[in-house]
């Protein structure tokens, strides 16, 4: 790597295999999936944090995005509770913590919190048998009436997909009702990793790759925007990580309808894989967490955005990637259920006052958003 440009960065690689990919980086140039391998497979972690880092100023400046949110999970009912092997949090219908809540239930749920005015709600949750569009709808028509102004990001693909099986209907349709109702944007869970081989292992029955993309396609194209996500950590390949890094930057370059990617790190208690793995009280290290945020903002050269999700890689690891070309911090978040229930020793929600320290202490300076990434407040 030549000297001038080297000077461009904070960190100048130490790996040999990081100058071709450096050069790349600094020219605007996009990287392939085997630079993707290459800058998981190096120990030069702080150069990979020095590259990710200088994209997303040029992207995002010193801003990191912040938000008065809080998690709804309606149900943790789900027929995928015995093949889902990764997951804590699904209940067959009659198996012991099993619950659903009423409409009525789930839109008090929105009353927790007093001291911040919520922003939006995040509603996930099991894929129940029997629950349709109508109760969907009618939640979010519940919670826009109590909560005029908050915005819905709610259900992820494979809720979609569950109800349009449920229904005999189309994705469009489903999504078309649920935009009437007050939907406003779409999380991105559920995709875990698209490899066919990895999804038969840990998710032998949920939508597979084409399917997932398909939902958020069709929501693309009725004006709904979405994030997207992948779960990291447990058994896949570096390949597999970047086989479906290059599946969500072509549907982004077709759409171009993500808002944000979020790397979500596995946690392998209270779970049949992890049990299979002896991985019981093991999570994913700081160093892959970060690994997965840096690669993500700098392989995904067509998202503005990359959010580290506190919830799984802590309030720590989070603020560290801040340099590690991370512009997002999650939010409040309040009372999550889901990763909790797999091992997450993290609070069930931070305060916006605790959410502000840790992005001021980083050095960068906290922007209040909506759900589309309109700046509301800076401070």
């Amino acid at each position: 790597m030549s000297f001038a440009v080297a000077e461009e960065l904070v960190v100048q690689p130490t790996d040999p295999r990081l100058h071709p990919i450096a050069e790349k980086v600094l020219g605007g140039e996009r990287l392939t999936k085997e630079d993707g391998v290459a800058l998981f497979e190096t120990h030069d972690l702080l150069a990979v944090g020095a590259m990710a880092d200088r994209v997303n100023r040029k992207k995002n400046g010193d801003r990191v995005f912040i938000v008065a949110n809080q998690h709804i999970n309606p149900t943790n009912v789900c027929i995928l509770r015995n093949t889902c092997v990764f997951c804590s949090y699904a209940r067959t219908p009659k198996e012991e913590g099993a619950y659903t809540m009423s409409v009525a239930e789930a839109v008090a749920e929105g009353d927790v919190i007093k001291d911040t005015p919520i922003r939006e709600f995040h509603i996930v949750g099991g894929l129940h048998p029997k629950l349709k569009v109508a109760y969907y709808a009618d939640m979010i028509r519940g919670l826009k009436e109590r909560h005029p102004g908050v915005e819905i990001k709610a259900l992820t693909a494979v809720e979609i997909a569950n109800l349009a099986r449920v229904e005999k209907t189309s994705y469009a349709d489903v999504l078309q009702r649920l935009k009437e109702a007050g939907l406003d944007t779409m999380p991105g869970g559920g995709a875990e990793v698209f490899s066919g081989e990895v999804r038969a292992t840990i998710a032998e029955r949920k939508l597979v790759a084409d399917e997932w993309l398909e939902v958020h396609r069709v929501a693309h194209g009725l004006g709904i925007r979405t994030n997207c996500t992948m779960l990291y950590g447990h058994v896949e390949t570096y390949a597999d990580r970047m086989d479906h890094l290059a599946m969500l930057r072509e549907l982004q370059d077709e759409t171009e309808g993500f808002l944000t990617y979020i790397p979500l790190a596995y946690h392998p208690d209270n779970n049949e894989l992890g049990e299979r793995l002896g991985r019981q009280g093991t999570a994913t290290t700081g160093v892959d967490d970060l690994k997965n945020l840096a690669v993500g903002r700098l392989f995904l050269d067509n998202f503005d955005h990359i959010k580290t999700h506190w919830i799984m890689n802590t309030p720590k690891v989070s603020q560290i990637a801040l340099h590690f070309g991370v512009d997002d911090l999650e939010g409040t978040v309040v009372r999550e259920k889901i990763y909790h229930e797999a091992g997450a020793h993290t609070p069930q929600g931070l305060t916006f006052q605790e959410i502000i320290r840790i992005v001021k202490d980083a050095g960068k300076r906290p922007v209040e958003r909506d759900a589309h990434y309109r700046e509301l407040r800076a401070w």
